[in-house]
C-alpha cells in the first residue's frame, strides 16, 4: 500500500471512529451485555490427517449423570497445586468492563477480585501438566494471556514446562470490574483506550497465583461430582433456544443447564482437601449496569463463601467457580419485565424483548429486584445458591467419582476463522466468515438492554434508523461476499476486516482442551449458548471412543466426563447454534463468524482430540499468531494529577464519624479526607478495615476482623473538587445480623496521596470507637 493509500485509510478510519464516538457521547452507548474483539491476520491451518467421525447425537442429562456413577474403586495420583492472588485494578475513574456503559465509571470497592490457579500434573512425567486459571474478569484476553506467558518465561527454568499449550486463562464473566486491559479496539472504545495499570494488575496477580500453585505442588487425588441447582439461572433468550430442533430439545429437561460439576483436589500426604474447581452456567450480571463498585459478582460471592467456610480447617483452600456454556443464561431468575412506559409491569415481548417498541425499559429481575441497591442483594443470593450447590457436592463424598487414568494432556492451536472451510457430517462443505456483529448486538440483552431503536430478533433487512448503516459504512462497508456469508445477519459492524488503527476484533481463535484421566475440559474463547455447549460436549464425548482408545481399554474402561469453561484466552463473543442464528437475537447477532461458527469449533476440536491420547507425543500446529496490541493501543485515560486536603484538614481526617453504638444488622460508616486510590492499588492489601478491640477498654490492642475481601465492607471514593484535587472516602460496614461478636470496633482507612511533584505518600485514618451488640 502506498503512503497516500495508508493516509487515506487512516483518515477514513479516524473520521468513522470520530463519528461513532460522537454519536455515543451524544446519545449514550447501548448498555450491551458485553463487547469484545480481536484481529484477523490470515494464515493457513492443516488439521490432523486422521479423520475423526463426528457424532452430533446429543447425550441426555440422565446419561451424563450416569457416567459419573461408573465409579473406580480408587483414584490415581497426580501432581496438584492451587494458588490465589489479588488482581484488583483501579477502582475509581475507569469504566467497567461488560455492559459497555460509558457512565459506569468505578467509584469504589466492595470485594477484591482474584486470580485462582489450579495445576494438575503427571507424577511420572512432571512436564505433562496444565494450569486452569479462573480470573474474576469479564473474559480471558489475548493480551492478558500473552503477558502471563511472557511472565512465566521470565520466571526461569523452574517454570519452563508452562507455555502456549497448557495455560488456560478463563474469565468468570463478571460485569463489575475495571476495564481498559483488553487487546482489541472495540472494547477499548468504551473504556477510553488501554490502561497499563489495569492490565498489569491482572497479569501480575495471575502470575503470582501460578507461582503459589506451583510452589504448593504435591501428590494428590481428584474426584468429581455433580448436582442440579434449580434456582440460580434461567434462559434470557428462550425464543432463540426454541428454534433448535424439537428432537434435540426433547433430550433435556430445561432450556438451560442446571447441573454443576465440581472437581475436588485432595493432598495425599495428610488427606487434606486443598481446593475445588466447579463449572456452572450463569451470567455475571447480577450487579446491574448502574453499579460502580467493584465486585466479583455472583461467582465471586460463591468463591468467597466457600473459601471462608474452609479457612479455619483448611488454610490456603482455593475455590474456583468457572463459567460453562453461559451464552443465553441469566441470574435474573424472576424473568424480564417492562420497568416503565405504558407496558410497565408486563413481561417484555417474548420474541424481541421490547417494551413499547424499544429495548431500554426491558430488564431482568433478580431474586431481590426492586431494591435500590444496584443488584447487590440479588448478587449475594445467586452466589449463595451456587455455594450451597458446590458445598452439597463436596460434602457427599460417597457420591463422588475418583478421577483415574495416567493421561494428563493438553493442546492448543490458533485457527483463522475468517474463512475456515470444512466438511459437515452430512458431507456438505461449510465455511466461516470474517468477524462481524449484527444489528441485534446493539439491542443488548434483558440483563443489559441497549438503546436507540435496535431490537433483538432483527434478521434480514434492519429496521433501525438508516443512520446506523451510514456509521457502519464509515467504519467498514461489508462486501457482497461478506453479507452473503453472514446471512441472515444484517451487519452493523464489519469488525473482522477493520484493522485501522489496529485490529478491532478476533478472526484468529484459540482452540484448547485439557485432559486428566476421564475428565476432558473444553476451553472455549466464546460464550457458547446452552444448546451449543451441549452439542460441543456431546461431540467430544462421542469422538473420544475412537480418538482416545486408552479410555476404553483393558479393565479400566471409563466413560468420558466432558465440561466446558469459558470465555477463555481471548473473547470471540458468542457461539449460537445455526438454528438460533437464524432469528438473530443478541446471541446470534454476536456470533462473529456466521451460522457455521459452532460446527467449525466442533470440527476443529474433534479433529485435534487424538492429541489428548495417553500415548500421544505430538501437538497440533501452532497456527497463525494473533496480534498483540499492548504497545500500540490508544490511551485517553487521564492519570492522577495530584491530591490535596481541604484547607485546615489533613489526609485521613474524619469528616463524618460513626455513632457510639450499632445493633446487629445496622450500617456503621465514616467519611474521611481522601486521596485517589489509583495512586496505590494496594494489591494483596486493603483500602478499608474493621478493627476490634482485643484488650480492655481504652487499650491499644486492636485486631483486623474485616478488610477489602469481605462482602459487607464497602469503600467508596468521591471527587469533591477537580481543580483543587480534593476527594473524600466513605467506609461502610454492613454489620451482619448474626455471627458478629459483641464488642468495641472502629473503622480504618488506608490511603496514598500524590503531591504536585509526583511523590506518593501513604497515610491512614481512623474512626471513633463504637460498640456492636
Amino acid at each position: 500500500m502506498t503512503g497516500k493509500s495508508v493516509a487515506v485509510a487512516v483518515t477514513t478510519a479516524v473520521i468513522g471512529l470520530f463519528v461513532f464516538t460522537q454519536l455515543i457521547a451524544t446519545f449514550r452507548l447501548p448498555e450491551l451485555d458485553f463487547w469484545r474483539w480481536s484481529k484477523w491476520t490470515g494464515g493457513d491451518l492443516t488439521i490432523v490427517e486422521e479423520t475423526v467421525e463426528i457424532n452430533y447425537a446429543l447425550e441426555t442429562q440422565a446419561k451424563e449423570t450416569e457416567n459419573l456413577g461408573e465409579r473406580q474403586s480408587t483414584g490415581d495420583q497426580y501432581l496438584l497445586g492451587v494458588g490465589k492472588a489479588d488482581i484488583t485494578g483501579p477502582v475509581a475513574e475507569v469504566e467497567f468492563m461488560g455492559y459497555a456503559n460509558l457512565s459506569q465509571i468505578g467509584s469504589g470497592l466492595r470485594q477484591r477480585i482474584y486470580s485462582r490457579a489450579f495445576i494438575i500434573g503427571d507424577t511420572q512425567n512432571p512436564n505433562d501438566r496444565f494450569i486452569y486459571m479462573i480470573l474474576d474478569t469479564q473474559s480471558g484476553d489475548t493480551a492478558i494471556r500473552h503477558g502471563i506467558l511472557q511472565g512465566l518465561q521470565n520466571l526461569g527454568s523452574d517454570y519452563a514446562m508452562y507455555g502456549e499449550s497448557n495455560v488456560a486463562v478463563v474469565g468468570t464473566h463478571q460485569h463489575s470490574g475495571p476495564a481498559a486491559w483488553l487487546n482489541y479496539l472495540l472494547p477499548q472504545i468504551t473504556s477510553k483506550g488501554f490502561d497499563p495499570q489495569s492490565y498489569s494488575a491482572i497479569v501480575d496477580g495471575a502470575l503470582l497465583s501460578i507461582q503459589r500453585a506451583h510452589e504448593s505442588l504435591e501428590a494428590g487425588t481428584l474426584s468429581v461430582g455433580t448436582t442440579d441447582i434449580e434456582d440460580a439461572n434461567i434462559s434470557r433468550s428462550l425464543w432463540a433456544y426454541l428454534q433448535n430442533p424439537a428432537s434435540q430439545r426433547a433430550q433435556y429437561s430445561d432450556s438451560v443447564d442446571k447441573t454443576m460439576t465440581l472437581l475436588k483436589f485432595t493432598r495425599s500426604s495428610d488427606g487434606k482437601d486443598i481446593g475445588v474447581l466447579s463449572w456452572f452456567a450463569v451470567h455475571g450480571t447480577s450487579m446491574l449496569g448502574n453499579n460502580s463498585i467493584v465486585t466479583g459478582d455472583n461467582k465471586g460471592v460463591a468463591a468467597y463463601l466457600f473459601e471462608r467456610a474452609m479457612n479455619e480447617t483448611n488454610p490456603g483452600f482455593v475455590a474456583g467457580f468457572s463459567q460453562a456454556n453461559v451464552g443465553d443464561t441469566s441470574p435474573n431468575v424472576e424473568g424480564a419485565y417492562c420497568e416503565s412506559g405504558a407496558q410497565a409491569g408486563q413481561q417484555c415481548d417474548f420474541e424481541t424483548s421490547l417494551c413499547d417498541g424499544t429495548s431500554e425499559a426491558c430488564h431482568g429481575r433478580g431474586p431481590y429486584w426492586g431494591l435500590n441497591d444496584y443488584g447487590t442483594k440479588s448478587c449475594f443470593e445467586i452466589g449463595t445458591r451456587q455455594f450451597n450447590g458446590a458445598q452439597g457436592i463436596y460434602n457427599n463424598t460417597d457420591d463422588m467419582t475418583p478421577i483415574a487414568g495416567a493421561a494428563v494432556k493438553s493442546l492448543h492451536s490458533y485457527v483463522d476463522f475468517s474463512n475456515y472451510t470444512f466438511q459437515l457430517p452430512n458431507g456438505s462443505i461449510a465455511q466461516t466468515c470474517p468477524a462481524a456483529l449484527g444489528y441485534s448486538f446493539a439491542a443488548g440483552t434483558t440483563d443489559g438492554p441497549g438503546a436507540f431503536d435496535f431490537k433483538q430478533n432483527n434478521s434480514g433487512t434492519p429496521d433501525a434508523s438508516p443512520v446506523w448503516a451510514v456509521v457502519g459504512g464509515l467504519l467498514k462497508e461489508p462486501s457482497p461476499e461478506q453479507k452473503a456469508c453472514q446471512a441472515p445477519k444484517p451487519i452493523l459492524l464489519d469488525v473482522g476486516q477493520q484493522d485501522v488503527p489496529y485490529a478491532w476484533a478476533p478472526n484468529i481463535v484459540d482452540i484448547q482442551m485439557f485432559r486428566v484421566g476421564q475428565l476432558i475440559i473444553i476451553v472455549s474463547p466464546g460464550e457458547a449458548t446452552t444448546m451449543s455447549g451441549r452439542r460441543w460436549r456431546s461431540a467430544i464425548a462421542n469422538a473420544s471412543a475412537s480418538a482416545l482408545p486408552d479410555l476404553s481399554s483393558g479393565n479400566s474402561s471409563q466413560s468420558p466426563i466432558v465440561v466446558l469453561g469459558a470465555p477463555a484466552n481471548s473473547y470471540t463473543h458468542y457461539i449460537a447454534t445455526e438454528y438460533e442464528y437464524q432469528v438473530q437475537r443478541y446471541e446470534g447477532a454476536s456470533t462473529l463468524y456466521g451460522a457455521n461458527t459452532l460446527n467449525a469449533y466442533i470440527n476443529v476440536s474433534t479433529g485435534f482430540l487424538p492429541y489428548l491420547a495417553a500415548d500421544s507425543t505430538s501437538s497440533p500446529p501452532a497456527g497463525p499468531q494473533p496480534p498483540i496490541n499492548t504497545n500500540n493501543s490508544l490511551d485517553f485515560i487521564t492519570g492522577v494529577v495530584f491530591d490535596a486536603p481541604p484547607i485546615l484538614k489533613s489526609f485521613g481526617d474524619v469528616q463524618s464519624d460513626v455513632a457510639a453504638s450499632y445493633p446487629l444488622g445496622a450500617v456503621a460508616n465514616a467519611t474521611f479526607v481522601g486521596a485517589n486510590p489509583r495512586n496505590n492499588l494496594r494489591l494483596e492489601g486493603t483500602f478499608a478495615a474493621v478493627e476490634m478491640e482485643a484488650g480492655d477498654a481504652g487499650s491499644s490492642d486492636w485486631t483486623t476482623v474485616r478488610d477489602d475481601k469481605d462482602w459487607e465492607l464497602v469503600y467508596e471514593w468521591t471527587r469533591t473538587n477537580e481543580v483543587l484535587g480534593t476527594s473524600q472516602v466513605t467506609i461502610s460496614w454492613e454489620i451482619p445480623s448474626a455471627g458478629v461478636a459483641p464488642g468495641t470496633y472502629r473503622l480504618r482507612y488506608y490511603g496514598d496521596a500524590k503531591s504536585v511533584g509526583g511523590t506518593i505518600t501513604p497515610f491512614t485514618g481512623v474512626s471513633a470507637a463504637f460498640t456492636v451488640g
